[in-house]
């Protein structure tokens, strides 16, 4: 099956790093937790101004999501500076980011990977992922699969789904180290294991054919499950035959059909499901349609109640400041 390699944008797909939960410390960082964005930025100036790095680093979020004030990717960089310069492994981060993606300063790739080194150093695994990202495709750094390989190992290794995912695919491919089936196996899984689809579609590919492990189709068919639910198109496709095979789980049409349909609005065609859809009574279609249409709607019941709860996440590129 192919996969996608590595192939993720460096301002706006990096894997959230957060520092360690020590709000109670911090009368900033418990304003902003509480939603008190207003509070929180000038109980951080405060904080910044006694010599607090942290504080820099709290501010600079409020700016750039624009928390309670305009959003203003250039006080965010300013503010992201300042901590940056005291030694704030997430100011650094933050602050590549924004070079990185020329927000609120000017664009620059060889900036943008000298912070993102320096965070990286001090073990923050987006910051570690995304110097991956640079030497892999040459793009701020010269064009280096081996240190890709370090530097990606690294973000893997400090709990990075997606850096465990893509550390897969370089053991699968050999790109910066030996091809190795069972640790390209290895690392997919744990990533799997974090809850990423792609990565469960993968793993769920390998168990099922005995790539790298050992051969396990009913833990494979669970984890397209859960892709599937989750979303994935290819991982609605691959439980969609399950069903029409009768392979794990029971033959059941009605069942294919709706994750064949589900995965067919997303784009993944199949011209074998086609002729078994084609070839459904007319109230087992009408079933599977109805089928269909309660898992959208509980899909969008699931993604506005996950909205309403996360009003203070940060999109991705981005990452919750450290409470100090």
């Amino acid at each position: 099956m192919r996969r996608l390699f590595a192939g993720v944008l460096i301002a706006s797909a990096c894997i959230l790093a957060s520092g360690p939960a020590r709000a109670a410390e911090s009368p900033s960082y418990i304003a902003f937790a509480e939603g008190k964005y207003l509070t929180a930025l000038d109980l951080a100036q405060k904080e910044a101004e006694a010599g607090s790095k942290e504080a820099y680093t709290l501010m600079g979020e409020i700016h750039a999501e624009g928390l309670g004030v305009p959003q203003d990717y250039a006080k965010a960089a300013d503010a992201y500076a300042k901590g940056a310069d005291l030694g704030d492994p997430n100011a650094q981060f933050s602050l590549g980011l924004l070079v990185a993606s020329g927000r609120g300063v000017r664009k620059d790739l060889t900036i943008a990977g000298d912070l993102f080194e320096r965070a990286a150093k001090a073990g923050n695994a987006a910051a570690q992922y995304n110097v991956a990202l640079l030497y892999l495709h040459g793009r701020g750094r010269p064009a280096d699969e081996i240190k890709a390989a370090e530097w990606m190992q690294k973000a893997a290794t400090h709990g990075s789904p997606q850096a465990q995912y893509d550390l897969g695919a370089f053991y699968q491919f050999g790109r910066g180290v030996p091809i190795d089936k069972q640790k390209a196996a290895e690392w997919t899984g744990r990533a799997a294991d974090a809850g990423l689809p792609a990565a469960q579609v993968e793993y769920g590919v390998m168990l099922f054919n005995g790539r790298g492990v050992e051969k396990d189709e009913k833990r494979a068919a669970t984890l397209f499950r859960q892709a599937a639910e989750n979303g994935n198109p290819v991982a609605q496709n691959r439980l969609a035959r399950l069903y029409a095979n009768g392979v794990v789980f029971e033959g059941d049409a009605i069942q294919a059909a709706k994750w064949h349909l589900i995965a067919r609005q997303a784009g993944v065609s199949d011209f074998t499901l086609d002729i078994m859809l084609s070839r459904l009574a007319p109230e087992q279609r009408v079933e599977a349609e109805r089928l269909v249409d309660g898992w959208e709607a509980g899909r969008l019941t699931d993604d506005a109640s996950d909205g309403q709860a996360a009003v203070d996440t940060q999109p991705a590129g981005q990452q919750a400041p450290s409470r100090p």
